[in-house]
């Protein structure tokens, strides 16, 4: 086991028993909560039921043949006879209090979903992008913490469940799953995965300015294609991004042409449109999480684009900068890929800018081999987004057969 595998996972060891130690400190405030709820209901009865007797009493006293009616009545001395009309209101709030502090644990579970009202009303869009809707497709609830989230079934094109889905969002570094496909597409059928391009100072210089991730790039080295290629998508790197796109079309505001005709090829221009390669922020840098499922698929169709987004790892060529090379991780597949998502997920890609929050669209098949494509946006954190798929790929890969009818 090498060093950064060692760190990494010792990282993650900490990030576990911190997460432990939340959980456990949440449950002991819910159960305290409870205590104090249970404490002043008891209390509110107990008063009432001391009020009405003290005013049994007084009446019981100011009038003479109040024993005697009580006991022509039936009735003992000292009844609570009007105790019904008091505990009724208290008795309401034990039901109700309940009921909302359960309601509260059951919406941060996984299976948060309701298939009621919020999915007839999904019902009634019928197809976006190709995908439907059914019946049975769920609505998210605030189990998936991020704000606007997907699962489809990529096979039968239908919509399993979703949150928001159809809002338009900012896409951050998912964009460069159009760069991969743009790139790979206008390389041609043969094409030349060792040629060389020489990063240049501007391409540096504009990733450290505008705060991106980069593959690691130096001002100088000659690149293959090919780690180019794999620089764009595992470590995110804008400067990968901007190789690419000065090599195949000479310079970025060239190649965004040819990535917004590639969203028009695939139907998506009227929802979708891009102003870079990177994923940086821009108020005309915009698509719907039904956009980039559909470019995901269209990439997984070429077996360049799905072997770069299918690694966990890569080390990239020698060079003078770069004697050994340099090993790029994958750090969603590689973190996800010892979950229980009852299958495996086999692609994805990361994306951050704080308009966006941490986002994802991933790939990923269950156990009896069905196809899914995620897409979540806006989670307040990378490792809630990681959860969140996993959430949802657990939760729908345990469906009956009779759902996928």
């Amino acid at each position: 086991m090498s060093k950064r595998q060692r760190e990494d996972d010792l990282l993650w060891l900490q990030v576990l028993q911190k997460k432990e130690l939340m959980r456990a400190k949440k449950r002991r405030r819910r159960l305290l909560q409870r205590i104090l709820v249970v404490v002043l209901i008891l209390s509110v009865l107990s008063a009432g039921i001391f009020f009405t007797v003290q005013k049994a009493a007084k009446q019981k006293s100011s009038e003479p043949n109040a024993g005697t009616a009580a006991a022509d009545a039936g009735t003992p001395s000292g009844s609570t006879a009007d105790i019904p009309s008091d505990t009724q209101a208290d008795g309401q709030d034990l039901p109700s209090d309940t009921s909302s502090d359960t309601a509260s644990d059951v919406q941060q579970e996984p299976d948060a979903e309701q298939a009621g009202d919020g999915a007839d009303g999904l019902a009634e869009l019928k197809q976006v992008n190709g995908y439907s809707y059914q019946e049975k497709t769920r609505t998210l609830g605030n189990g998936i913490s991020s704000t606007y989230a997907v699962l489809l079934d990529a096979e039968n094109q239908t919509v399993l469940a979703g949150k928001d889905e159809t809002e338009r969002i900012v896409p951050a570094s998912m964009t460069k799953v159009l760069t991969l496909l743009t790139a790979v597409e206008h390389l041609g059928d043969t094409p030349n995965l060792k040629d060389k391009f020489k990063i240049t100072v501007e391409i540096t210089d504009f990733c450290y300015l505008n705060e991106c991730s980069v593959a690691g790039f130096e001002i100088g080295e000659k690149v293959t294609v090919l780690d180019m290629l794999y620089g764009l998508i595992l470590p995110s790197g804008a400067d990968a991004a901007l190789g690419l796109a000065q090599y195949v079309a000479g310079s970025e505001e060239a190649f965004v042409k040819l990535m917004n005709e590639k969203l028009d090829e695939l139907g998506l221009s009227e929802t979708a449109h891009f102003t870079n390669c990177i994923g940086i922020y821009d108020k005309d840098h915009y698509c719907t999480l039904f956009d980039l499922a559909v470019i995901m698929q269209a990439a997984l169709e070429n077996d360049l684009c799905r072997e770069v987004l299918s690694a966990r790892t890569y080390t990239t060529s020698k060079t003078k900068q770069h004697k050994e090379g340099m090993v790029l991780s994958n750090w969603f597949l590689r973190r996800i890929e010892d979950k229980d998502t009852g299958g495996e997920v086999l692609c994805a890609k990361t994306g951050y800018v704080s308009e966006a929050g941490s986002c994802a669209v991933s790939y990923g098949v269950d156990e009896k081999d069905r196809k899914y494509i995620c897409v979540t946006a806006d989670a307040q954190g990378s490792w809630k987004c990681i959860y969140d798929h996993v959430k949802l790929y657990k939760r729908f890969s345990n469906r009956r057969k009779a759902d996928d009818e």
